[in-house]
Parts: C-alpha cells; sequence; structure tokens
C-alpha cells in the first residue's frame, strides 16, 4: 500500500503507510534512527492477519524535518503517535518499536497505557539512569549532529555504517547492504541531526523508574552478537513481571534486518498469541 500524510494541528505531516487495514490486532511500527516506515515492508509477509501501520518518525522519511529542535523532544512525538491513531479511529495498537523506536514505544506505553495492547522491543534501552550519564550522552549526539552537518550526510552514513554496532552487518549478502546504504542516504540531514538533539540517549528522560507501572504483555528481542543490549533487556525484564525475552543467534543490534523470517515469526505469534 502507498505511503500517505497524516498532518498535525501545528502543520508537520507525517509519512504513514496502512498495511492490510481491514486485518485485526492493528501495529504500529516504529523504526530507528536513520530507518524510515520502509524499514518494515519486509513484515507484511509474515504478518498479513495483522494490521500494520508504519510511521516515519520526525525527521525520516517523507515526514517533516523541523527546524525547531524543541519539536523533536519526547513529549511532543508521543502527542503526535497518539494523534495519528486517532486520525486513523484507532484506539489501541500493539506497538513494535526498533532502538530509537523502542525507546518511543516504550515512553508511549508509560505515558497512554490504555492504548497500548502488547508491547515488542527490539535492541532498545529505556534511557540513562544518571544525570552525568545522560550530560555525557547528549555532549555525544550533539558531536555527531554537527558531524552531519558540517560533512554532509554521506561521509555521515559512512562512519555510521562502520561503528561497532553494526559489525554484525558485514556478514549480510552484498545486495542487503546495499538496499540497506540506499535508505539511510534517503534521510534528510537536518532531520537526523536534529532527532540526535531532541530525541537521543540523551536528551530523552529516563524511563528505569517507569518499568515497575507498565502492565501489560511486553516481549524484547535482541541479537546475542549485541551484548550491550542484550543485558539492557535482561534488566529490563528483571523490571518488568511476566515480560519474555527472546535471544536471537546469529544477530546484532538489528533483528529484523540479520534474521527477518524468525523475526517474523516471533512478532507475529506473540501478537495473535492469546492474553
Amino acid at each position: 500500500m502507498s505511503p500517505f500524510i497524516v498532518r498535525m494541528r501545528d502543520g508537520v505531516a507525517y509519512e504513514v503507510v496502512d498495511q492490510n487495514p481491514t486485518a485485526e490486532n492493528p501495529t504500529l511500527c516504529l523504526h530507528g534512527f536513520t530507518g524510515s516506515a520502509d524499514s518494515w515492508e519486509f513484515l507484511n509477509e509474515y504478518m498479513e492477519n495483522t494490521r500494520l501501520i508504519q510511521v516515519s518518525l520526525l525527521g525520516h522519511g517523507r515526514t517533516d524535518s523541523p527546524e525547531s529542535v524543541r519539536r523533536y523532544a519526547m513529549s511532543q512525538q508521543l502527542a503526535d503517535l497518539a494523534e495519528i491513531l486517532n486520525q486513523l479511529k484507532l484506539h489501541k495498537v500493539n506497538i513494535l518499536g526498533y532502538s530509537m523506536g523502542g525507546r518511543i514505544a516504550l515512553s508511549f506505553a508509560s505515558r497512554y497505557p490504555e492504548r497500548v495492547n502488547k508491547l515488542i522491543l527490539e535492541s532498545t534501552s529505556p534511557g540513562l539512569s544518571s544525570f552525568k550519564e545522560r550530560m555525557a550522552r547528549l555532549k555525544h549526539d550533539q558531536q555527531l549532529a554537527q558531524k552531519i552537518r558540517q560533512e554532509g550526510l554521506t561521509q555521515f552514513v559512512d562512519f555510521w555504517e562502520s561503528i561497532p554496532l553494526f559489525a554484525s552487518q558485514k556478514s549480510l549478502p552484498a545486495d542487503r547492504l546495499a538496499q540497506l546504504r540506499k535508505g539511510r542516504l534517503k534521510a534528510n540531514p537536518l532531520g537526523l541531526a536534529r532527532s540526535l538533539e531532541g530525541i537521543g540517549t540523551g536528551s530523552q528522560p529516563s524511563m528505569w523508574q517507569a518499568l515497575k507501572h507498565i502492565k501489560l504483555p511486553v516481549l524484547f528481542v535482541c541479537g546475542t552478537l549485541d551484548e550491550k543490549f542484550c543485558n539492557i533487556a535482561k534488566r529490563m525484564q528483571r523490571e518488568l513481571e511476566g515480560s519474555q525475552l527472546i535471544l536471537v543467534e546469529h544477530a546484532g543490534h538489528t533483528v529484523h534486518v540479520e534474521q527477518p523470517h524468525f523475526f517474523g515469526k516471533i512478532v507475529s505469534e506473540f501478537i495473535l498469541a492469546q492474553a
């Protein structure tokens, strides 16, 4: 299905793809940094009986890239997602979020618990616990944003693809790597820079203390080659009673990219399972 535009009251426009609109189990899919709604296109093959609402987050895909960094704040983007659901006449949805999208998904479930049925979090975190950690990360994110402005998108993508977090992607077929790179190079440099500054891990409020108040089915997914985020997922699972954790072999930070078949299978089973 072709993407369409949902416009906020302040004029900001979001790109939305509504796959299988007549199906049940509506699931809101939130991509990671440098991704877009296209990141989840493959899921339709595994989740034909599920309605998939794929959103390009602010500064990504064909969604607007406002100049004001305040417009990218977590509270603003959560309100935007709620409005998108309102416009689609959806009160309650499952939410699937990867990395940055997972942080937003977790925050949405905390802010609007009555609007979330189930939560799937891939390779994500609830933010940083201490003020000192957040300030250090904020400085790092601001430096990355400046790198985008000074060096341009192509050089930033070169750098981004080389960081250790994505080392496990090097084993992917050449055509798949080319497809990933093509998607990253479609990004808006302003949108990426402002996303780092406005909703990066350093700028978002910590969600660690809020975890114990989340009372809904949660599935954590991480690749065993991504030790850092697997440790975070294990820690979060201990905080969320009744949550599930699946460790995926032969995958790193991007499980949905490196093991798409297994990822689609476990997400579909979790969503369709009776609560």
